[in-house]
């Protein structure tokens, strides 16, 4: 394993980058990890929504949801996640939110 270190703090991940302990999350962390990582500049009220969706769902059912539920659930389209996230709703969403990798993630 091996640490991701931002602002003078770090946290333990794999060899793909996401977080071995979601307790550790924090939304200065899913913003490191947006710049960082991800590619993603700022996070919007619409990366907010599906950030705070995948932790609540993680939180219920200790998995990340189905893409399907997901675009359902937070009424997005999927080409629309992949503009938010281009990392996918899979590697990058769940990544910044804080989520173990799901599986069948490649």
């Amino acid at each position: 394993m091996s640490m991701y270190k931002w602002d003078n703090q770090q946290v333990e991940v794999d060899e793909d980058g996401f977080i071995q302990e979601p307790d550790q999350w924090s939304e200065e962390l899913a913003r490191a990890l947006a710049k960082t990582e991800e590619e993603v500049a700022e996070l919007t009220t619409e990366h907010w929504k599906i950030i705070n969706y995948l932790r609540s769902y993680y939180k219920q059912f200790g998995i990340a949801p189905m893409i399907r539920k997901l675009c359902k659930d937070t009424g997005f389209e999927l080409k629309y996640i992949y503009q938010l996230f281009p990392g996918g709703p899979a590697k990058g969403a769940c990544k910044i939110a804080g989520l173990p990798k799901p599986t069948g993630c490649v």
